[in-house]
Order: C-alpha cells, then structure tokens, then sequence
C-alpha cells in the first residue's frame, strides 16, 4: 500500500484487495490466465470465496486490474531510466525477479493483445518505452525498443540476466 490508511476497516479491505491481485499473479504466474476462478483466487490467497467478487465485480475485473497494475509499474519503471546502465539495471532486476511473476506479467500482456478493448494497455507500454528509446539512442529508437521488448520476452521464457546484452544492444 502506497500511503498509510487510518480507518482499520479500509486498511483491512486494501489489504485484502492487494492479497487477492497478488493471488492472481501467482496464478497466472504457475498456471496461466484460464487458472484464475474465484475460487482459486480466494484459496491462493487464504482468503473466503466470496472475497474476490466483493472486491472485483467479476474475474475479468480482477485480471484488468492486474494488468493494468503491472502496467503502470513498468511504465512508471520506464520513465525513471535515465541511462543505458539505468535500463540494463531495469532489465537485470526483472530477471532477477521471481521468474513466475515476470511470466505472469507477460500472459498479462499477450491477454490484452487478444483483446480489443485492452488495447490501450499495450498501446501506453509502447508509447513509454518508444519515448525511452528515443531519449537514450534517438538515432537507434526503433530498434532499441523492439529490444528491450525482446529481453523483457526473455526475462519471461529463460530468467537470465541481460544487463550486458541491453549495453551491446544499445550500442546497435
């Protein structure tokens, strides 16, 4: 949780919020996204059943929800590189990363690419990570960006840490 909450009852409904997203995650991390029911959600995270659809009106609710928190993480993630080392350092922490989470994040985005009506979700990675590119090799944008799209893919399918290919790559 990103600041304090006084009220107990809403520190107490955050909590459970984050617990079940975080559910989610494990989820789709281990099984993939059809692993995501109510039920499972609530066992994952040792909550009762009906938690999950009092906090998300349904489950397609609650993986929007995770996508677009995995999203505005990684985005935010973007913008604060300044540097190619920033970026490798990004890049190696995301490998570093518990490697079902970065896979979670990736069936994230390969849901939102089957669906039409997420597509702004892909459309702002994109725009973030072009905007980066363009700040860090203008004469080499393009290429840059299809990189890091490429070591984050890899991150996902292999966990190693590509700091030193994101230098090489940068230097294209």
């Amino acid at each position: 949780m990103p600041r304090e909450i006084a009220d107990g009852r809403l520190r107490k409904g955050a909590f459970r919020r984050r617990a079940l997203l975080d559910a989610t995650l494990r989820l789709v991390g281990r099984s993939g996204v059809a692993a995501v029911t109510q039920r499972a959600v609530a066992t994952e995270a040792e909550l009762p059943p009906s938690a999950v659809l009092y906090y998300f009106a349904s489950i397609d609710e609650l993986l929007v929800t995770a996508l677009r928190e995995v999203n505005d993480r990684c985005i935010e993630d973007v913008g604060a590189v300044a540097t190619l080392d920033d970026l490798a350092g990004l890049l190696a922490g995301y490998s570093a990363q518990d490697r079902l989470r970065t896979v979670a994040e990736y069936d994230l985005y390969l849901l939102a690419a089957r669906r039409p009506d997420l597509r702004d979700e892909l459309e702002r990675w994109d725009r973030a990570l072009e905007e980066l590119a363009r700040r860090l090799r203008p004469d080499r944008a393009e290429l840059l960006a299809a990189a890091v799209n490429g070591r984050y893919l890899r991150a996902a399918t292999s966990g190693l840490d590509h700091a030193t290919a994101v230098r090489t790559l940068a230097g294209l």
